[in-house]
């Protein structure tokens, strides 16, 4: 035994002396990072961006800890726009139990005779924010199989595990229709917005055709937009509040002839009758008849459950959030935070967001190197350092059991996400994952890139600046990450 493990041993010592390391001597990693500082720095004087409007960070590991590559303004804290979300999927990896997943249900108190529901159904929102048309159908499916052909009384949506505010004040104080500013509630579909399709007419002149997706009764719509020449389009879509439970969208504007089909994404107002109206249509759609009425309310407690919908797990809730940004997600994430560990409360931002400062602080962040008022980055309050967030992505590659799910979160150069469409060569593609956050005014890149010959960097990139420079400083993020990805 002790034989074999000498020539295991001498095997290993064999080993790591015939091969080349990829870290190289002290003396050659000071040469190399001098290089590549030399690189950058050429790259940030002909982007004619000034430094001072920079912070980044790279490292990359060697022998015994963290190499330092490349420090500009790396402790001056920021605006980092949607890089805040790192912070927020990491904290919900590590804070929720693994393959946590939401719940949302269809209850009664009233009983079901010959098929008729005897009174009001329930829809009770679990905070899922993946809950989209395809669990709504499950769950109406699901409900059609416990006999129910009939509900005599209403649908009532219950939206109280969390508190009512639609827009919390953290964000940006301009509301707009798009759907990246789309409100949060418990009972929540389809990201909480809607889709508007628009096509040319039979010739010019000619109404064009508008669809909303999916079809419903909370909204009415009306078509202003007209078939011109060409192939162009110019369509604006405007909704207002039609009494205190539905929307009207106007749509105007031309599509040309020969255009393809055009989309639009509209963010709703009121998540708790969307959601409810949705439902009606759904149920209608499996041959349930029901009154087209919505209604808000709290099931009462000896309500059963007749059918539920768990959510994805919660890495693919967190990949939702990521990949594409998505604010919202980012909002029901915080609201449901708050709720761990608590009995007889609601959901709150303020909550949600002491939480993710909790988990900061406890990971080494003071509380006077950050500001953290907005979980999605939707908000030029948010501030902290190119180095504070290395130091957290370097961290989290330690957590064995959140960082494989965390990893796989991050758009992908050149594949998806909001990287889909950046470093798309095939020098470049795949080599760098990293979460991007954008204002005017300000660019963020924060994540990992891979050399193909050389280690893994942590590089983070922030801009403060001036808005007529955010695209050039968004160019230079990526030619920062092309040079590190094509590293010798």
């Amino acid at each position: 035994m002790k034989c074999g493990l000498g020539v295991l041993c001498s095997f290993f010592l064999v080993f790591l002396v015939g091969v080349p390391s990829v870290y190289g001597s002290k003396s050659e990693q000071s040469v190399w990072s001098e290089g590549l500082k030399s690189r950058i720095d050429y790259l940030i004087k002909r982007s004619g961006i000034s430094r001072s409007h920079l912070s980044i960070w790279v490292s990359t590991e060697s022998f015994a800890d963290q190499l330092q590559v490349y420090d500009l303004n790396s402790q001056s804290k920021r605006v980092p726009a949607s890089l805040t979300k790192v912070i927020t999927g990491a904290a919900a990896l590590r804070l929720y139990p693994e393959n946590h997943k939401f719940v949302t249900r269809l209850m009664s108190p009233h009983p079901i005779k010959n098929g008729v529901l005897k009174g009001d159904l329930y829809l009770v929102g679990g905070g899922n924010p993946s809950f989209v048309s395809e669990n709504m159908w499950d769950l109406v499916n699901e409900l059609r199989r416990t006999g129910v052909k009939k509900i005599e009384g209403q649908v009532i949506v219950d939206d109280s595990l969390f508190d009512s505010v639609r827009f919390d004040p953290s964000r940006t104080q301009q509301r707009v229709n798009r759907a990246y500013d789309a409100p949060v509630g418990a009972m929540s579909f389809n990201w909480n917005s809607v889709n508007v399709y628009i096509r040319p007419g039979s010739s010019k002149g000619k109404p064009a055709s508008v669809y909303i997706d999916p079809e419903n009764e909370y909204y009415e719509l009306v078509n202003n937009v007209t078939t011109s020449g060409g192939a162009s389009a110019s369509v604006q879509l405007k909704r207002v509040p039609v009494g205190k439970n539905k929307e009207r969208i106007t749509v105007s504007g031309k599509i040309g002839l020969s255009s393809d089909e055009k989309v639009k994404y509209m963010s709703v107002l009121r998540p708790d009758y969307w959601s409810g109206f949705n439902l009606i249509s759904f149920l209608k759609q499996r041959g349930i008849e029901v009154q087209e009425k919505v209604k808000l309310g709290k099931v009462p407690g000896k309500s059963r459950v007749l059918s539920d919908h768990e959510s994805k797990p919660l890495s693919e809730v967190v990949k939702d959030m990521m990949k594409f940004s998505n604010n919202y997600v980012a909002e029901m994430l915080t609201k449901n935070l708050s709720l761990m560990g608590a009995s007889k409360e609601r959901g709150t931002m303020e909550g949600g967001m002491h939480r993710l400062q909790k988990f900061l602080t406890e990971r080494g962040w003071k509380a006077s190197d950050f500001a953290l008022v907005n979980p999605s980055g939707l908000t030029r309050d948010n501030r902290f350092s190119a180095f504070a967030m290395a130091s957290l992505l370097d961290d989290l590659r330690d957590e064995f059991k959140i960082y494989p799910e965390f990893l796989t979160s991050f758009p992908v150069s050149g594949v998806d996400g909001t990287l889909k469409k950046r470093l798309v060569g095939e020098s470049t593609k795949g080599w760098m994952r990293a979460k991007t956050g954008m204002l005017t005014g300000v660019i963020g890149l924060a994540g990992f890139v891979k050399s193909k010959k050389r280690p893994l960097f942590t590089y983070v990139f922030i801009f403060n600046g001036k808005g007529s420079q955010t695209i050039r400083a968004r160019e230079l993020s990526d030619e920062i990450a092309y040079s590190l990805i094509n590293e010798s």
